[in-house]
Formats: structure tokens, C-alpha cells, sequence
């Protein structure tokens, strides 16, 4: 792909895409899909992000990964945009960002600045880590498996469905008690449970109290209507109020197989993840068939 691909005609709508050919989105990650190796792709491609970030956070973020989603989502944030800085930073036709990875959709949109979409990453998980941990311990649970009996047991149990992520795949959130009766339970329907690698109970309401917080700061920063559209999670469909959208993705279920479904209603046949890892790819290959779907190599670190 090359650094353009959007060619505005006559017949194109009004973010320049045509309607007679084959599209590509973009796809960017949320919390969940890092790596161990992803720090090199930063300093190789996008230094200036690693330095905003160690100042932000009053330290390397790559090196407390396990200190939590304050740390977690601005290192995860700009290793996505280094990944797509590897690749030339393609804008493509769509673009869509998995939770937190709507920040790097829009950054990579030109909707936000990407030092200003970094600030809100740190911002973002900041608020969401301190409201997971001011309420009782929660986490999420994935569950794998055809068969609609997961959200029926979430409800009895008050558990929240927080992400749709693919036929047979959705994501449970809420208090690590109900999560573990949860896990006998959906065993006895014959679906898989497995616990994510996230220290709170996100997408739920018990993040409402990082809303309003959350909320402030993007008031605080420009935003310019993206110069491809954006998917948002929340809606399924493209970024209307982005302020609003981005607040209400704090508590809100990740809609992620409507998103692509969508998506591939629009004419998207080739889905490109930035990375890190390939998690999103997997997804879209669960949900849809006549697509190709593909995961941005790891770029080598800057001293390989």
C-alpha cells in the first residue's frame, strides 16, 4: 500500500472514496493485543511518541506493562501508530480501532493530532484503571463457543456484555465473583471461558466514574473531521459527535462484528491490521468470508 490511496472524483462521496472498487480499512488494536517486543517498532518509527509518553507517565511505559492499564494503553496507542508507520502510514478508504484503538484510528485520520491522541491514551487508562480499582475487583471473560446462552447468564448474574467481537466470541465484564460462577456456568452450556489479561471491568458501568473526567479532556484537545471515515465501536457506524462517542466507549459494549459487518456493506474486501500482534485479524476472519485480511509485519528494532 502506498501512503495515499483515496483518489476524490466526481462520483467519490464526500471523503473522496469511490464506489466501484474494492476497498481496504484499516484496523487498529485495543488493550489486550500487546506484545512483548512492541517497544522497538516505537523507537524505531515514532521516538517522538516514546518520549511524550516517558514524560507523561514520569517513566518508560513499555517497561510497566504489568503495573496496569494506565501504563498498557498509551505504550499499546503508540505502538499501533508505529505499525502503521512501518507501512508507509496508508490512509485506505476505512479505518476502525478496536476500544482504545479508535484513538490511533483517529490520530492516523487526521482527526486528532497523534501527540494529542497519546495524551488521551494516557489520560484514558489513568481514569479507567482508578475506577476498576475504587470499585469491587472485576475483570473480563472471554467466551468462545456457538450458542446464545452467554448473555442470559450474564444478565442473571450481572455481568455486562462488553464487546461482540465475532460470531462465537463475545466478552463478559464485571465483578471477579460473578465472573467465576460465569465460567461454570457457561462450562455446563458447553461454551469456553477464558480470563483476559485486563485488571478491571471495562466497558461496564462500573467505569462510569471515569466518563466525566474523560470527558474534560477532550474538550481540551482539537478535533477535526477525519480525513477517511472512522468506524466508531459504539454505533457501528461512522464518528458523528467524536467527543461524545469516545466518552460513551468507556462504558459502552465494543460492537466489533457490527463494525465489520458494516464495513464490508460499504465494499471493504482487504483488512489491514497495524499491530501489534494479530488479534483483530483473527476476528475478521471469524466474522466475514470473502475478505483478505492481513497483519502488518513487526517492523525489526532501531538496532537490529
Amino acid at each position: 500500500m502506498g501512503a495515499e490511496t483515496v483518489n476524490a472524483t466526481p462520483a467519490a462521496d464526500k471523503y473522496g472514496v469511490m464506489d466501484a472498487r474494492p476497498r481496504t480499512a484499516l484496523l487498529f488494536p485495543g488493550q489486550g493485543s500487546q506484545t512483548d517486543d512492541m517497544r522497538g517498532a516505537v523507537e524505531r518509527f515514532c521516538p517522538e511518541l516514546l518520549e511524550q509518553a516517558t514524560a507523561e507517565l514520569d517513566g518508560d511505559p513499555f517497561d510497566r506493562l504489568d503495573e496496569g492499564t494506565a501504563f498498557v494503553q498509551p505504550a499499546l496507542y503508540c505502538a499501533s501508530l508505529a505499525g502503521w508507520a512501518s507501512a508507509g502510514r496508508p490512509r485506505a478508504d476505512y479505518m476502525a480501532g478496536h476500544s482504545l484503538g479508535e484513538l490511533a484510528a483517529l490520530a492516523a485520520a487526521e482527526s486528532l493530532s497523534e501527540s494529542a491522541g497519546l495524551t488521551l491514551a494516557v489520560t484514558r487508562g489513568r481514569l479507567m484503571q482508578e475506577a476498576a480499582e475504587a470499585g469491587p475487583e472485576g475483570g473480563m471473560l472471554a467466551v468462545l463457543g456457538n450458542g446464545d446462552g452467554a448473555p442470559g447468564i450474564a444478565e442473571r448474574l450481572g455481568l455486562t456484555v462488553a464487546n461482540d467481537n465475532a460470531p462465537g466470541q463475545v466478552i463478559l465484564s464485571g465483578p471477579v465473583d460473578s465472573l467465576e460462577q460465569a465460567v461454570v456456568e457457561l462450562k455446563e452450556a458447553g461454551l469456553r471461558a477464558m480470563r483476559l489479561r485486563v485488571q478491571g471491568p471495562f466497558h461496564s458501568p462500573a467505569i462510569a466514574p471515569a466518563v466525566p473526567p474523560f470527558k474534560a479532556a477532550l474538550a481540551q484537545v482539537e478535533v477535526a473531521p477525519p480525513r477517511v471515515p472512522v468506524i466508531s465501536g459504539t454505533t457501528a457506524l461512522p464518528f458523528d459527535d467524536i467527543r461524545q462517542r469516545l466518552a460513551e466507549a468507556l462504558t459502552n459494549p465494543v460492537r466489533w462484528r457490527e463494525t465489520l459487518i458494516h464495513l464490508h456493506e460499504q465494499g471493504v474486501r482487504n483488512f489491514v491490521e497495524t499491530g501489534p500482534g494479530s488479534v483483530l485479524t483473527g476476528l475478521v476472519r471469524r466474522t466475514l468470508d470473502d475478505v483478505e485480511a492481513t497483519t502488518v509485519p513487526t517492523p525489526e528494532p532501531a538496532h537490529a
